[in-house]
């Protein structure tokens, strides 16, 4: 078994695509109408899936968090801890809202926090160092 994809569950498709193209820099196979998009990327599949069609598809009302969704993080790996700093500032400046800036962790790493328009964590790391 391995994990295939990952998926979100967005209030506002076209938002959340034009930030992820935009400002991450992911390319996206979508047609603009239809409720679910998914990334290009290597490495694991990476999709969105309108919020509002969730109940059609499960049989059932699905819950939601409001504001900063603490209940799971999207992390990057950015190589050198010097290019956290680069992306945390690129991100900010297209949009993300700033959660931690960058940092040096205890744990030999550098990290910084941000999260996307809808409120999803998205972490950006840098590889550990000795």
């Amino acid at each position: 078994m391995k994990f295939d994809m990952i998926g979100i569950f967005v209030e506002d498709l076209a938002k959340m695509v034009d930030f992820y193209t935009k400002a991450i820099g992911l390319e996206v196979n979508w047609s603009g109408k239809d409720p679910y998009a998914e990334f290009k990327h290597e490495g694991i599949r990476f999709s969105m899936y309108e919020r509002k069609k969730l109940p059609e598809l499960l049989g059932q009302k699905p819950s939601f968090p409001k504001g900063l969704n603490g209940t799971f993080e999207l992390a990057i790996n950015v190589g050198k801890p010097e290019n956290v700093d680069l992306m945390f500032e690129k991100l900010v400046s297209k949009g993300a809202t700033p959660i931690y800036k960058p940092r040096n962790e205890p744990w030999k790493m550098r990290s910084s926090m941000i999260s996307d328009p809808e409120g999803n964590l998205i972490e950006i790391g840098s590889d550990f160092w000795d």
